[in-house]
This record gives C-alpha cells, structure tokens and sequence, in this order.
C-alpha cells in the first residue's frame, strides 16, 4: 500500500473527526445529567484571552475541509458557523467530512513536493511544499483544536479519557 498525501489526511482527520463526535455527544449527555444549557458548555473557554468550546470545534471542522479542498485545486467551502448545540454540532461534523471526501484524492496527491501558497491571516500568505502543507500544517491545525475542545470539555467535568481523545481509527 502507498501511502499518499490524501489517505494519511483522510485518516487523520477521520479519526478526530470521530473522537470529536464522541466527546461532543458525551458532552451533551453531561450537560443533560446536570441540567445545563448546551449554551453554557458552548461558550466556555479555559482562559479568557481562549477561544470558545464553539469556536474550537468550528476550527476543528472547517480548517480541514477548506485546506484539503485548496490543496484539491477547489474553491474552500466555508460552514454556517451558526451552531447553538451540541446536536447542531454533531451535524457540523458530518458536513465537513462530507466535504472533504468528495475531494479527488489524485488532486490531493498531485505532486506532493511542489508548492502551495495559501492565505495565513487577512493580509499574509506562505507557500509549502504540498507534503508539508499536510504533515506540519493542516494535520497540527486539527489536532490542536480537537484537543482544546477535550480540554474544555474534561475541564468541565465530562467523563473523558485519552481513549475517547484517540477514538477508534478506521481502516
């Protein structure tokens, strides 16, 4: 087996992808058992110069979809950003999985030592080689913000382990 840009991505990201699913349904259940809004767990953050539980996930979802998808020569989809629960959540994730698989994995895999320039920030840009771009870029991006939302969520009381942050990897 080869293994290319696109299937070390995909199975990555289908992996925390998973684990996110899991700690957010676990999420709501804590939320449920304590009668609390999804709301309050939604916008809690562990610093208050950090970004929110939504916001993390938001990042967590989106960043994949829309790197892969520049990567693939399409244009980056953008999301609703308009989640209020953990349900709505739940099917944010779904979208963006959605997304990326519907991206040709021979586009993906072009070339993985050429170049991409890519926008960081309103008014940057950098250029990587492709491989990089995947292994020390969009991959580190993922696990970063899948890992504050654990945090958050552990933080505040929810019954997570390393093996729900692992999940089950497919494949």
């Amino acid at each position: 087996m080869t293994i290319t840009l696109s299937s070390s991505a995909n199975a990555a990201i289908d992996q925390m992808f998973n684990a996110l699913e899991d700690i957010l349904k676990k999420g709501a259940a804590a939320a449920r058992a304590r009668d609390v809004e999804d709301g309050v767990y939604l916008d809690w953050r562990l610093a208050p110069d950090m970004f929110s539980l939504a916001f993390q996930i938001r990042v967590a979802t989106e960043f994949p979809a829309r790197t892969l998808s520049r990567l693939a020569g399409r244009e980056p989809p953008g999301l609703a950003d308009d989640e209020t629960t953990f349900a709505e959540f739940v099917e944010r994730i779904a979208k963006a999985r959605d997304i990326i698989k519907a991206l040709p994995a021979d586009a993906i895999d072009a070339d993985p030592n050429g170049s991409i320039t890519f926008p960081v920030g309103p008014d940057d840009q950098m250029t990587l080689p492709r491989r990089v771009y995947v292994q020390n870029f969009i991959l580190p991006n993922l696990y970063f913000h899948v890992t504050a939302a654990y945090l958050i969520l552990r933080h505040l009381g929810v019954d997570l382990g390393k093996r729900d942050f692992l999940a089950t990897p497919q494949g």
